[in-house]
């Protein structure tokens, strides 16, 4: 099976082809939302941080906006701070060339003489961009080229049942074609982590997945909260998920049944061609779906038993569930239904090839529900971990 993308300098390959704004702050991000919204083929996004952070806290949304520039589905970055900030102009751009050598072009607010004169500039850069990303041709490529993040949120016992088995079968299938399956949420492992450590492939794999389990609830206990106490979420238990041990042995679901091959930090780039891989992140949708797209995720694959209508800017999210009657209340939404796994209408290992070709759809170019609304939330974790 083959998909259709772009080759970047870099070797990596893309699936969308757009010019990002980057905010290197949130005193940046109202004007790079201008710029973006008067360049056709242009994206931004709402960055909340970029300064009064502390080193560790810093280091994540340094990591986050390299990893964003150097996300395949970028073509080239106009990077825009305002000048003051802690994530300086000069410590992003040399982040971002650490990780990537495609176009990039800066502008810093005060130095320009205000937003208008700002975005004057980064407007005729990101348009000349767009005009030489428009040049390119689609090639095919073999699935080993692609990273597929997978996520769930706004669960139910469905997604535990039905959607996260599909996402794993799906998962099994990337690996298989020798392509690369992020499982993300480390707060979803807990209760079940011993289960993913003895598919690690080695020892050092196996005590890193302990290791992060471990240190998110450690997070925790250091203020005198317990993650138990706010997971499950007022909407899982709604949905009839009782315990946080019973949310996390559906969630682990999406890994499929592949060995576990690395342990990455948030945000961190991914390597291609990995087989199975987990990433540290939150279960916070938005902050967990943005570590994986800074990771070079192209696609990412979202259960939801009761719905949600989180998307991003640079990866299209494609949606599932496992719930016909949220696949029917909310088909705005939602891309995929796993229910009839439920009813014993179809096998998962039927659901998951036919869930793959669907991201195969859509990495050749088929719109997800979530890219056709111009859904575009993100969010950066915090060194205190959400939930």
């Amino acid at each position: 099976m083959t998909f259709y993308g772009y080759r970047r300098p870099d070797g990596r390959v893309g699936v969308r082809n757009r010019v990002l704004i980057l905010p290197a702050s949130v005193c940046a991000t109202d004007t790079a939302r201008i710029i973006a919204q008067q360049v056709e083929g242009a994206i931004s996004f709402n960055n909340q941080q970029g300064c009064s952070q502390v080193a560790p806290d810093q280091q994540l949304t340094m990591d986050v906006m390299a990893g964003y520039a150097a996300n395949p589905n970028i073509y080239g970055t106009v990077m825009v701070s305002l000048g003051c900030e802690n994530c300086q102009m000069d410590l992003v751009v040399k982040a971002i060339e650490e990780r990537t050598n495609k176009p990039l072009k800066q502008v810093i607010i005060q130095e320009a003489g205000g937003t208008l004169k700002a975005v004057n500039m980064a407007v005729r850069y990101a348009k000349e961009m767009v005009a030489e990303a428009s040049m390119l041709q689609k090639e095919e490529f073999p699935l080993s080229e692609l990273i597929v993040g997978t996520e769930c949120g706004g669960s139910d016992p469905t997604s535990g049942l039905a959607a996260n088995p599909a996402i794993g079968a799906m998962s099994d299938l990337v690996v298989q074609a020798g392509g690369t399956s992020i499982l993300s949420e480390t707060s979803e492992f807990i209760g079940a982590e011993h289960i993913l450590a003895r598919r690690a492939i080695n020892k050092e794999v196996h005590d890193r997945i302990y290791e992060i389990t471990s240190r998110f609830e450690a997070h925790f206990h250091a203020v005198g909260e317990d993650v138990r106490q706010g997971n499950p979420s007022p909407g899982n238990k709604a949905g009839g998920i009782t315990t946080l041990e019973e949310k996390s042995l559906g969630c682990i679901h999406k890994g499929g049944h592949s060995p576990i091959n690395a342990v990455y930090d948030y945000a961190k780039q991914v390597e291609s061609k990995q087989g199975l891989v987990i990433m540290d992140t939150p279960g916070n949708d938005p902050a967990s779906v943005a570590a994986m797209v800074a990771g070079g995720a192209q696609v990412i694959v979202f259960s939801s038993g009761r719905g949600s209508p989180v998307g991003h800017p640079i990866a299209p999210v494609v949606k599932v569930t496992g719930n016909k009657i949220t696949f029917a209340n909310m088909e705005d939404n939602i891309d995929f239904c796993a229910a009839p796994l439920i009813y014993g209408e179809k096998t998962v290992e039927q659901l998951g090839t036919d869930l793959l070709n669907m991201v195969v759809e859509t990495a050749c170019g088929k719109q997800t529900k979530a890219e056709a609304l111009g859904f575009v939330e993100t969010a950066i974790a915090r060194i205190c971990n959400y939930v």
